[in-house]
């Protein structure tokens, strides 16, 4: 029982194992047939697909073989047209350069003509020259024959008489171009200065090489002498002046040529005369005191004319030596206030003419520094105002006007004549300088012999404290046409060798006198 159990087990057990066999073949069939219908469709569809896929292709390249054609046609068209019109261009340059030889040889054919006529007419000038020389040469000989002169001796006496005749032609134009001259450049100058002084005003004072002190009574001056004159000496060893007392009463001058060394030895006087206290000691205190006071005055008068002349940038030790000038003084002139008139002089010129007027105004405050230190150092003070320009690194425009302002050195620039002229308008007013009675004599001298000195003259007379000369010449070496020359020949030397302020008047005076006696 157990047995056939177990067997039919055994059977369900195969017949399972044999019906899923069975099954699983089947489905594959089934799979297998369902797979190669769908890749059957899939194979029908990818062929339609391809074909469809040639066919546009073969429409697409129909298309762009079409595209291609016309484009190519369209090309070659205009390839075309372009070939044509450069034809066209060509020939008509050629054309045009067929004309041009054309005329060009047409030119070439007229030159040669004109240039075979242009040989004769030069043969037949030359031939007409030949002959004329011919005839000169036989003029010559009979006007030798006629006149009695040879041709060097005909020349020599025409040379002889036009020199007569061009003297008198140069001193007519010589004096007509001075004349006109004169009157234009007087009437714009006249402009300019009278407009620069009436804009310009200063004040004059009169100062000399001594200072007076004022005594309260004349048994100081005892006081100052001292015991044995040891106070007098002290003082005048200290302040290196020289003290006058003489029987002035109640007076002590000061005398010396520097000025700076006077006014510090005039406030050391008058100190002491408020103390009372003179003795050595006292003295070189009160000397040291009216030394700083004097260094401090000349630095604030230095400032001063910096900013009364309106000037920026210059030197601090330039501006010690502008103040230095407060106490120099040229024929009487004050120097600082005269720097100061020539630098308004010139700005206001300047700004006239349309020059600089800065650096005009900048060089008339400074054209006479040199005039601050030429009782300390040898050299003129155009010389040494130079040499102080210089070595303050001041402007070489300044510096030139500085050397020029006397006519050292020719005049280059706007500014050196501008400064030159306000120097000349600021010596040469009415009461600005009084002059040496010395020196204005030998000065009239000087132009006196200046006169005579040329061949000719015979008297020479300085009149109008020298602003004019008078001057006598010989009728028989000097004729009228000469005189002109003569004068401007004396003007240009008195310019070169005398120094005078203002311009002098060259006056020449020619006359012939006949006279015989009755007897």
């Amino acid at each position: 029982m157990q047995i056939s159990i177990g067997v039919a087990i055994i059977i369900a057990v195969i017949a399972a194992v044999v019906s899923g066999v069975v099954c699983f073949f089947v489905g594959g069939l089934v799979r297998r047939k369902t797979a190669e219908k769908a890749i059957g469709s899939a194979t029908e569809e990818a062929n339609r697909i391809i074909s469809n896929a040639i066919a546009q292709a073969e429409q697409k390249k129909k298309e762009a073989i079409l595209e291609a054609k016309d484009e190519i046609h369209k090309e070659r068209t205009e390839l075309e047209r372009e070939l044509k019109e450069r034809r066209a261009e060509v020939q008509r340059q050629e054309r045009r350069l067929n004309q041009k030889e054309e005329t060009l040889d047409k030119k070439t054919e007229n030159l040669e003509k004109k240039e075979e006529l242009l040989q004769k007419k030069i043969a037949e000038a030359e031939a007409k020259l030949a002959e004329a020389e011919a005839l000169k040469r036989s003029q010559f000989d009979m006007l030798e024959k006629i006149s009695g002169f040879s041709k060097e001796q005909a020349k020599e006496l025409l040379i002889k008489s036009l020199e007569g005749e061009l003297t008198h032609e140069k001193a007519l134009k010589i004096l007509e171009i001075e004349q006109k001259t004169r009157d234009e450049a007087d009437t714009l100058a006249r402009e300019i200065i009278c407009g620069a002084i009436q804009r310009c005003a200063a004040d004059h004072a009169a100062e000399a090489t001594v200072s007076v002190v004022e005594l309260p009574n004349d048994d100081m001056k005892g006081r100052i002498i001292g015991r044995e004159g040891r106070n007098i000496r002290t003082l005048e060893t200290i302040t290196g002046v020289d003290l006058i007392i003489d029987d002035t009463p109640e007076t002590i001058t000061v005398s010396s040529f520097d000025p700076i060394r006077r006014e510090v030895a005039r406030l050391t006087l008058e100190k002491l005369i408020v103390d009372g206290r003179i003795h050595p000691s006292r003295i070189e205190e009160m000397y040291a005191k009216s030394k700083k006071e004097v260094e401090q005055a000349v630095k604030q008068a230095g400032e001063r004319a910096v900013v009364d002349a309106g000037v920026n940038g210059v030197h601090g030790e330039l501006v010690k030596l502008l103040g230095r000038l407060k106490y120099r003084t040229s024929y009487g002139q004050n120097v600082l206030n005269h720097s100061l008139e020539v630098s308004y002089l010139a700005g206001l010129m300047a700004a006239e003419i349309g020059a600089d007027v800065k650096l005009a105004k900048r060089a008339g405050l400074l054209h006479d520094i040199g005039k601050a230190i030429d009782h300390e150092q040898d050299g003129t003070h155009i010389s040494l105002g130079v040499d102080a320009a210089r070595k303050y690194k001041e402007n070489e425009a300044v510096i030139h006007a500085i050397h020029a302002h006397h006519g050292d050195v020719e005049a280059k620039s706007i500014v050196a004549i501008l400064v030159q002229a306000a120097d000349a308008i600021s010596a040469a007013r009415p009461g600005a300088r009084r002059e040496n009675v010395q020196n204005y004599i030998k000065r009239l001298q000087q132009l006196e012999e200046i006169c005579t000195s040329f061949n000719g003259v015979d008297k020479s007379f300085a009149i109008q404290a020298g602003r004019e000369v008078r001057i006598m010449v010989k009728p028989e070496i000097v004729s009228d046409d000469n005189m002109v020359i003569l004068a401007r020949d004396i003007a240009k030397k008195i310019e070169e060798e005398l120094e005078y302020p203002g311009q002098i008047k060259v006056h020449i005076i020619r006359e012939n006198r006949a006279f015989d006696y009755a007897k």
